[in-house]
């Protein structure tokens, strides 16, 4: 692989933020499939894929989420072209005998559900980072959020209890100055090393 241009870094990390406004802009239904269709190639642990996505477009279905949200996050759902429930299978290992072909890596997790509850909410972060990305190759913005009762959302959109949320992204395509001030990142220095 060759090293990617600056304008490619720019929209993925460097100029990028983090979007509070949208314009009205809609997000279309084959925008979301090409998502994840981009955003399923990032790397889990044995290929598990426990992340689970919850597309919410008509107020009817926001009007779902408002209960469980903070404040001061109401206006930034209903405002937002989509909003992304980004959840994990606590089941998620019931596909392995398809999708990891090196060994049985679903025993481990059926033996030891503390495990499976890890790995599930480990590599579901994981696969909600790289639809952030995903998203902005291509060219939409990203706002994503905590600020919600999981409790909540869980009982309401996943009353079976086999998704669990972690957080919510809100999408679209970002408004101009939608956004705050960057704030500062730590340095290399202070938070890694090198042994």
């Amino acid at each position: 692989m060759k090293e990617l241009e600056g304008k490619t870094l720019d929209q993925l990390f460097l100029a990028a933020r983090t979007y509070n406004k949208f314009t009205e802009r809609p997000v279309e239904d084959e925008t979301l499939r090409r998502i994840y269709e981009l955003m399923k190639w990032g790397p889990t642990a044995v290929n598990c894929q426990p992340g689970r996505y919850v597309f919410l477009k008509s107020k009817a279905a926001k009007a779902r989420l408002v209960p469980a949200l903070l404040p001061g996050n109401v206006a930034k759902v209903e405002a937002a072209p989509a909003t992304v429930i980004v959840a994990s299978d606590s089941r998620f290992y019931e596909h392995l005998p398809e999708q990891w072909l090196a060994y049985d890596a679903q025993k481990p997790f059926v033996d030891d559900p503390e495990s499976a509850r890890t790995a599930a909410f480990r590599n579901g972060s994981l696969q909600g980072a790289y639809f952030i990305l995903a998203a902005r190759a291509l060219g939409l913005d990203c706002g994503p959020m905590s600020g919600f009762d999981n409790g909540q959302v869980d009982a309401e959109f996943f009353p079976d209890g086999r998704y669990k949320s972690n957080f919510l992204i809100n999408l679209g395509y970002g408004a101009e100055n939608g956004y705050y001030p960057r704030g500062p990142r730590l340095s290399f220095e202070d938070t890694a090393v090198i042994l």
